[in-house]
């Protein structure tokens, strides 16, 4: 019985560090996203080496809890809830890494900006995404310290408000790039920064499908994506044509 109990204590010990590892690099890469979008608000070559620089450290931190939650696998064979919570933790870990090159991919884009003039009420549309952005990742870390399933749907649902700023700004920029011609270079790079900021939210709604798959044991069928970006009629010579926004390989 007393064997039993230690096992218990030691393998709630194990996901006690686990939330805290997720906790920690949680707050790596809200601070990556932050310094990407600052970095592009000033157009700021050195700044965005600096978040480049400083993916490596949360790609260590994923291949940390990776590496322990393997271990915690092999040596406490954990079944039912205990098992779906080290696989919900690995899936978290993922889609942090991935928040972290998205900002990564951002930071690049400055570098090649270096400086560059950009449409302000544009650049306010960027911000205005991040900030919901970052409001998804921290309630559903929150979620996930919690281990509150309500509180995760509710970032789910709300994954939608990011995508109708992002359809927004889409369309906005294509008109700028369409009045002045000499903008699309720039234009382009603004888009897939942005385009990576919406990304950033469907990972923090992968997160939320994740507590809610250690929570409750169930998964979603469908997600809440309101992104029309992917055919837009957009005026064109007079008429109007269908658009088809690129997709951007992540690096």
């Amino acid at each position: 019985m007393a064997t039993a109990e230690h096992t218990v204590k030691a393998f709630d010990l194990d996901l006690m560090e686990l939330t805290r590892m997720i906790a920690e690099m949680g707050g790596h890469a809200e601070k990556q996203i932050v310094e990407a979008v600052a970095a592009l608000s000033k157009r700021d070559r050195r700044h965005g080496e600096r978040v480049v620089s400083g993916d490596a450290a949360l790609d260590l931190q994923q291949r940390e809890i990776e590496q322990k939650a393997i271990a915690i696998i092999a040596t406490r064979q954990p079944m039912a809830v205990d098992l779906r919570a080290i696989i919900g933790v690995l899936r978290i870990a993922n889609d942090l890494e991935r928040i972290g090159d998205l900002a990564k991919n951002i930071a690049k884009r400055v570098m090649v900006l270096d400086g560059a003039a950009m449409p302000r009420q544009s650049l306010r549309g960027v911000d205005h995404m991040t900030a919901l952005t970052l409001r998804q990742l921290r309630d559903v870390l929150d979620s996930f310290a919690e281990k509150a399933s309500k509180k995760a749907i509710a970032v789910w649902n709300r994954d939608q408000e990011i995508d109708s700023v992002y359809t927004s700004l889409f369309r906005e920029l294509l008109v700028h790039m369409m009045e002045d011609p000499a903008m699309i270079a720039h234009g382009i790079h603004l888009l897939f920064c942005a385009k990576n900021i919406e990304r950033m939210g469907d990972h923090a709604t992968n997160i939320a499908e994740a507590v809610c798959y250690m929570v409750e044991g169930r998964s979603f069928t469908e997600r809440p994506k309101a992104d029309g970006t992917s055919v837009m009629t957009v005026p064109f010579d007079g008429g109007s044509r269908d658009r088809l926004c690129a997709k951007e390989p992540i690096t």
